[in-house]
């Protein structure tokens, strides 16, 4: 395991650094090549960094195999990052201390709720099926309650600031706000088997890497706006974001790993050539 000194290459202040940030849980797809060669044009545009994360924290869907895969097909597309690549499944430790951190200070609490409980209470149906529902806060302490002890084998939920408007302006979709409470809530930061959620996760290694920039998906916007909470609650650094449109299929779905025939492997054994592929997102 690399040392946390040379896992990560340092950064000045004022230096432009991005990442990509792949999970190796399937090949990267068509969408995946669109925002990662956004993000390397921008990188480039700066005379910046870009650096590689790999997002393993799923220990029963993450794969060697798809990690190989994700530098290969990188390397395929033109798309140049500078190594060593920030593996996430190396640096719990990281996002325990900062998790500890939040309890301690009582941003978060532990929920007893099980995924029944919490599929019961979602009171309407939400525009992005992949977003978190808002949850009730039916395990939430009363306000001023003493921050709790860590307990083992629990879940752990972020507490966020209801009526809060969180506003930042997106580098490429413009003036962005959020309301804390309504249109997300208190979400997990913390899961019962010792690891953290992505929101967690994402904000404490962008940090670390000393990350100027995020560039991903506009379905992460409202993700945006939680991580932001996270980064003023555990004192970080700000960071700008550029988020891009997704790429969709005939049917209007965004493109996602379960869309095998884009995945940039499969395009790659079809006989494709790199250019032929960016030119399929407009590149």
């Amino acid at each position: 395991m690399a040392t946390e000194e040379n896992a990560i290459r340092k950064h000045d202040l004022d230096h432009y650094a991005s990442r990509l940030a792949p999970s190796p849980t399937g090949l990267l797809h068509l969408g995946h090549a669109a925002t990662f060669w956004t993000a390397y044009q921008r990188a480039l545009e700066q005379d910046g960094t870009l650096l590689l994360r790999n997002e393993d924290l799923d220990p029963q869907r993450s794969k060697q195999q798809y990690v190989d895969a994700m530098i290969e097909d990188l390397a395929w597309l033109g798309i140049a990052w500078t190594p060593p690549m920030v593996v996430q499944s190396e640096r719990i430790p990281l996002y325990r201390e900062a998790f500890e951190r939040l309890l301690a200070s009582g941003h978060a609490y532990a929920c007893t709720c099980s995924r029944r409980e919490l599929a019961q209470m979602v009171a309407a149906p939400h525009e992005d099926a992949d977003d978190e529902p808002v949850y009730t806060g039916r395990c939430r302490p009363a306000e001023g309650a003493v921050p709790q002890s860590l307990a083992p084998g629990m879940n752990y939920r972020f507490r966020v600031p209801d009526g809060d408007v969180v506003r930042f302006v997106d580098c490429n979709l413009g003036p962005q706000s959020f309301t804390a409470g309504g249109d997300f809530g208190d979400f997990l930061i913390w899961r019962k088997d010792g690891l953290p959620s992505y929101q967690l996760a994402c904000v404490v290694d962008d940090a670390a890497m000393q990350i100027t920039e995020v560039v991903r998906g506009a379905d992460l916007l409202k993700s945006t706006a939680r991580q932001i909470l996270l980064q003023r609650a555990l004192g970080l650094p700000a960071v700008q974001y550029f988020h891009t449109p997704l790429l969709r299929d005939e049917r209007g779905m965004r493109l996602a790993k379960r869309h095998d025939a884009l995945a940039i492997r499969t395009l790659r054994n079809k006989g494709l050539a790199p250019g032929d592929v960016l030119c399929m997102f407009g590149a």
